[in-house]
């Protein structure tokens, strides 16, 4: 039988690379989209290219209602869950914090922090050894900007990023003896629509060129280090916050 695992916003970007390279794998992906049907439609159908198997799901990440319906469909379709992806992310253009209002920091953090601890709190409920799962793998999609702050830009998305880091490792501690693992990667300079929503679309050539590297990464390189830790070859691995910046 195929392992399951739910990554939500995989319409696009990491979501959609990682999607795809499971498939790959013979997994099942239940491929998770707020607003862009005929991307996550996409999605699917390249996972379903690749060798795996898919089932579209909508949902809005921080409404708790339909974070569980979405684990309800998916558990309901194929009987067990394996792992999540937490990829769904904002930000917002760039602004110094003086100048961002409560409503962006509210949707900032309801997306980005709250979004990810509710998909979380579901997938720890149902693969978590004491409540009759089997175990499984969580791995939280964070940043580097975790640890530089994003000044003048993007603290709110930055501060929401150090939020799922310090996540990540209460959860590793809580969740390793019930034999679930929980990671996250770290992306840098990752070329990805994301930075066309911040008002900047040329943001990662820019400044991967910048890098030890000299150049921005692909989502396709983020995607092969979250699939190695959803592997048994990372069986070893948990609480780990995995850099995957070309060394900015």
């Amino acid at each position: 039988m195929s392992k399951v695992v739910l990554i939500t916003g995989a319409s696009r970007g990491i979501g959609r690379a990682t999607a795809r390279l499971l498939g790959a794998h013979g997994w099942t992906v239940g491929v998770n989209y707020l607003h862009n049907e005929p991307a996550a439609d996409e999605t699917a159908a390249e996972v379903g290219r690749a060798g795996g198997h898919a089932r579209v799901l909508r949902g809005d990440v921080a409404n708790e209602a339909d974070v569980v319906a979405m684990f309800d469909a998916l558990e309901s379709a194929y009987g067990r869950i394996d792992a999540l992806v937490n990829n769904a992310g904002i930000v917002a253009p760039g602004s110094q914090v003086a100048d961002m209002s409560a409503e962006r920091l509210k949707r900032m953090f309801d997306v980005n922090v709250y979004g990810a601890f509710l998909c979380a709190r579901e997938a720890a409920r149902r693969m978590s050894k004491d409540r009759g799962g089997d175990g499984g793998a969580i791995v939280n999609v964070s940043s580097a900007a975790a640890r530089l702050g994003s000044p003048n830009e993007y603290v709110d998305y930055a501060s929401s990023k150090g939020a799922v880091d310090t996540m990540t490792i209460g959860l590793a501690k809580e969740l390793g003896p019930q034999g679930v693992r929980v990671n996250a990667v770290r992306p840098g300079l990752i070329d990805t629509e994301i930075h066309a929503s911040g008002g900047r679309p040329d943001r990662a050539a820019v400044l991967g060129a910048q890098t030890p590297l000299g150049r921005p990464g692909s989502a396709d390189e983020v995607a092969q280090t979250i699939v190695w830790l959803l592997s048994d070859a990372a069986s070893y691995v948990t609480g780990a916050l995995l850099d995957v910046s070309g060394g900015r």
